[in-house]
């Protein structure tokens, strides 16, 4: 049964201005997320550079970032400085990858002069050499002082994808400071509330390997922002050609 001309032009009709309805509505959609990503763009390179000025800025004692914390500025990638000794027999191993290479970063704990601890991740081990026992040279003794920049405490795990922490193992996924101290066997109270990454400078017998910060944080709120922007673009030219066709 063949379908009356009118039947067919009255469904065809229906259509056109159901999507002349929805037109606006999705150009509208599209020209939203657009806007957004650039106010995030603006937003990550205002982080970006703040964040290149406190890591070259003059290295902060521990009172500085302590009273950064208080006031609830923002520490991490901050230069800073620390002296104490090392309790190299609580070192912390945090499972990681540097240059293509699986190991880890060793956190040891600085006793400074007060008594109070701070975690040091001075850098990075490969696989096999995780225990000390296979870098005895690198086991610093004596009043050392430390540069690097320092690092906000974790509160929760990064996601439910990293894997829980094998404490009897002393190997951690995710930096968690409490368990870190408490596993070591370190007063809670004691502990200073944030980390300190080592700067590159070399230790006798090359680990651990400081300096593996990596602050290049992705940026590609721009690329997103030309893509919504042109789906936006690329809506108004079908509608316009669908008009046009009508017309004819």
């Amino acid at each position: 049964m063949v379908e009356p001309a009118h039947s067919t032009h009255s469904r065809r009709s229906g259509k056109f201005w159901v999507g002349l309805v929805l037109l606006p509505v999705a150009l509208a959609v599209l020209i939203a997320l657009g806007t957004w990503q650039v106010k995030r763009l603006y937003w990550k390179e205002d982080l970006l550079a703040a964040i290149e000025q406190r890591s070259h800025s003059e290295p902060a004692d521990v009172g500085a970032i302590e009273a950064a914390i208080a006031a609830g500025e923002p520490i991490d990638y901050r230069a800073a400085r620390a002296t104490g000794r090392f309790l190299n027999d609580s070192e912390r191993h945090f499972f990681a990858t540097f240059e293509g290479q699986s190991g880890f970063y060793v956190y040891t704990p600085l006793e400074l002069e007060d008594g109070r601890l701070l975690f040091v991740n001075r850098g990075f081990v490969p696989y096999d050499r995780k225990e000390p026992s296979t870098r005895p040279q690198g086991q610093l003794e004596g009043t050392q002082t430390i540069t690097g920049l320092a690092r906000a405490k974790l509160e929760q795990k990064p996601s439910f994808m990293v894997p829980e922490n094998d404490e009897a193992g002393n190997i951690f996924y995710w930096k968690d400071l409490d368990r870190m101290a408490a596993s070591a066997g370190l007063p809670e109270e004691k502990v200073l509330p944030f980390f300190l990454d080592a700067d590159a400078t070399p230790v006798e017998g090359g680990l651990p390997r400081g300096g593996v910060t990596n602050i290049s944080l992705p940026n590609s709120h721009l690329q997103y922002a030309v893509t919504w922007y042109g789906l936006a673009l690329a809506l108004v030219g079908v509608a316009l050609f669908g008009w046009l066709k009508r017309k004819s």
